[in-house]
């Protein structure tokens, strides 16, 4: 009996000591501290994990965190992605969190309006997508097809509206979930283009324009209706966000030279709509081509304070002109004398806010953006 005395004690010293080691590695790794973003590429490898997680001080040794991974049957269960880690947590709570794929989620807005290079410049500052490969993928004509579109680029289809993304998600997946939301909107409207004999990239080349010159939303129908009745007429549509996007200068004043760019989106020189959309239009704008203002107008042009002024003939387009042209003339002459421009019953001017946005004086503004021709279009 004296004789298996001895082996007894030492294995229970033994067993007892390898569950206080397992214990102490199984143990959080630290008491204190705050969490920690870390992000794990695709393809890594748990033990590249494990070493990742240690370095960065949220477990205390990868032997004790792979031995848990085991014990829990999670070795081969981790996901890629960008985790908010605790070291207060136990290397089972982070596995368990690794496992189920529990990533920080990155809302991004696409505000109405933006175009491909503005969507690109904001993605790539999330730390999401970088612009030469959104790009390349924007005009993969292939990948447009997969996306049921009609080219030649994205451009148009990537939908205006606030996204939940992780990072470490592809820049294919980001734009195949903005285009499958376009297309999800696009069915409230589907039969109403269908009824007009409208496709739907003509629909939404006309809507991106009219989300351009465009500051309030009641005017969107009649900007519409006059585009319309311009296209009817085979008058050009003379539409300064054309230009800007043929030029690619989206936020300084354009100029003469600008408006005789040969490029087909420049509405100036080529008759008809554009190649394509040159913006995301947002529903409102969709809407207000399907449905539009009911009007003789074949004119408009600003007034300053983000309203225009709406002309049936170019006499009466020409007087319109005239006088916003002599009044904002007086506005920067007068900026002291002037607290409340008339007509806005505000301080300021709300084309500002607009212009900030790059989309200010693109209204067809004589002598400001469109270069003094009060002859042209609208």
């Amino acid at each position: 009996m004296r004789g298996w005395l001895l082996p007894f004690l030492i294995l229970v010293w033994l067993i007892s000591y390898a569950a206080a080691w397992f214990v102490e590695l199984t143990l959080p790794a630290a008491y204190e501290g705050r969490p920690k973003l870390v992000f794990i590429p695709p393809g890594t490898s748990f033990k590249e994990v494990a070493s990742l997680l240690a370095r960065e001080g949220i477990i205390k040794s990868p032997l004790g965190f792979t031995l848990e991974a085991y014990r829990l049957g999670l070795i081969t269960k981790l996901k890629a992605g960008e985790y908010e880690l605790d070291p207060k947590d136990s290397p089972a709570e982070i596995l368990q969190v690794l496992a189920e794929g529990r990533v920080v989620t990155h809302f991004v807005t696409i505000p109405e309006g933006y175009n491909i290079y503005e969507i690109a410049r904001l993605l790539d500052k999330a730390g999401l997508c970088r612009k030469e490969e959104f790009f390349a993928l924007v005009k993969d004509q292939e990948f447009l097809r997969q996306l049921g579109l009609p080219g030649p680029t994205a451009e148009g289809f990537l939908f205006p509206d606030t996204y939940a993304f992780s990072r470490g998600l592809s820049c294919r997946a980001i734009i195949a979930t903005m285009v499958r939301r376009f297309w999800e909107v696009w069915e409230d409207f589907a039969p109403r283009a269908r009824e007009l004999g409208l496709d739907v990239k003509t629909v939404v080349t006309l809507a991106s324009i009219v989300e351009k010159e465009a500051v309030l939303p009641r005017e969107r129908p009649l900007i519409a209706g006059v585009f319309w009745n311009r296209l009817k007429r085979g008058m050009p549509l003379q539409a300064d966000p054309t230009v800007r996007y043929a030029t690619k200068k989206f936020y300084r004043r354009l100029r003469r030279r600008d408006l005789r760019s040969r490029n087909p989106y420049n509405t100036y020189v080529y008759p008809g709509l554009p190649p394509g959309p040159i913006a995301n239009p947002g529903r409102a704008s969709i809407r207000a081509v399907l449905y539009p203002a009911k009007t003789s107008y074949l004119y408009f042009v600003a007034k300053g304070d983000g309203s225009h002024q709406f002309s049936r003939t170019l006499k009466e387009h020409q007087r319109a002109v005239d006088l916003y042209q002599r009044r904002r003339s007086w506005w920067k002459k007068n900026p002291k004398d002037l607290k409340v421009k008339p007509g806005t019953g505000k301080e300021g001017d709300e084309n500002a806010q607009a212009q900030k946005n790059g989309r200010g004086n693109q209204k067809g503004n004589p002598g400001e953006d469109r270069a003094g021709d009060p002859s042209r279009g609208h």
